[in-house]
């Protein structure tokens, strides 16, 4: 048991750090090339921090682990809701202007709620995925212009979200060195992860689900904690809220999309009748706080928090099958 845990602590950091590496070297080679700000807060950032999911989810989809691959996805997309957004207002109110947010809201929701449509038949099979990765393409093709070409006051979300990262590197090669590291980081952390969490799941006579939807989850949803937390502090709020959003839908419509399409993955009878509503309640919950009151305040991110610890109490007593 012991040594499992330490194969998830170690799992977790490599995922973290190969995280960190891939998007700072990303981010250098786009400045390199010209890439505007705008492009390379809305790609490389904003889905860049979901990295240890999508590399988690395959590893899991490829070695027959569907509980883990789907349970790390929704649960990851809860997490970053409950968890990480309700830590961040209580750290600091999160102001919003509604017009910043209101597409990228609307498509988290759009996002979950084709989820529990295509998981209707309790499996994700490639057409499912093909409708996901379409989906996404069309999401980023309307968000870029819309923000290119209109004056769309998310296009500043998108570059403060570029600049939020520091400390690039500069050169060629130590900007290869990171992309590589950290691509060779995540590739390794996700086995260990892995092995980790099935081995902690055989040892307390868990489900393969519920580690992936709670521990697996919050494990590669560390990235996200990170900058979410450093713009919180920064009071950069747009930067807090756009980087949640952006990372939960790359999570359902690009991880699932390319998981699912590389192995048909079957969905777990507790994420059909717990998690997915959780997941779905928890999006509309929060787009329901953003635009009633312009703002996510410390009483809502402390119901945030409570709710997430609702979650895991559930999952460990009534819905640990």
């Amino acid at each position: 048991m012991i040594i499992n845990l330490l194969l998830v602590a170690l799992g977790v950091v490599l995922l973290t750090t190969g995280g960190e590496a891939l998007i700072r070297g990303s981010l250098a080679a786009a400045n390199k090339m010209g890439v505007s700000p705008l492009l390379s807060g809305l790609l490389i950032v904003g889905f860049g921090t979901s990295a240890p999911e999508l590399v988690v989810s395959i590893d899991a989809a490829m070695n027959a682990r569907p509980d883990i691959a789907i349970g790390n996805v929704v649960g990851s997309n809860i997490s970053n809701i409950l968890l990480i957004l309700g830590l961040c207002a209580v750290i600091t109110p999160l102001a919003v202007k509604p017009l910043v947010l209101r597409r990228d809201a609307v498509t988290v929701v759009a996002a979950t709620v084709l989820f529990l449509v295509l998981v209707g038949g309790s499996a994700l099979a490639r057409i499912d995925a093909a409708i996901f990765l379409v989906t996404l393409f069309a999401y980023l093709f309307w968000a870029y212009r819309t923000e290119r070409f209109g004056s769309a006051p998310s296009a500043e979300l998108h570059k403060a979200e570029a600049t939020e990262i520091t400390a690039l590197p500069r050169t060629v090669l130590w900007i290869t060195t990171a992309v590589v590291f950290g691509l060779l980081l995540l590739i390794g952390g996700s086995q260990v992860l892995l092995k980790g969490a099935v081995g902690i799941a055989e040892a307390l006579g868990l489900s393969e689900a519920v580690i992936g939807l709670t521990l697996v989850a919050v494990g590669t949803s560390l990235p996200e904690l990170s900058i979410s937390v450093i713009a919180a502090f920064r009071r950069h709020a747009d930067v807090a809220i756009g980087n949640i959003l952006g990372s939960n839908i790359f999570n359902l419509l690009g991880i699932l999309g390319i998981s699912a399409l590389l192995q048909p993955l079957p969905v777990h009878s507790r994420i059909l009748q717990f998690d997915q509503w959780v997941m779905l309640g928890a999006a509309l919950i929060l787009a329901v706080f953003l635009y009633t009151g312009k703002r996510l305040t410390r009483f809502e991110g402390a119901l945030l928090l409570l709710g997430y610890a609702a979650y895991v109490g559930l999952s460990f007593t009534v819905f640990n099958g």
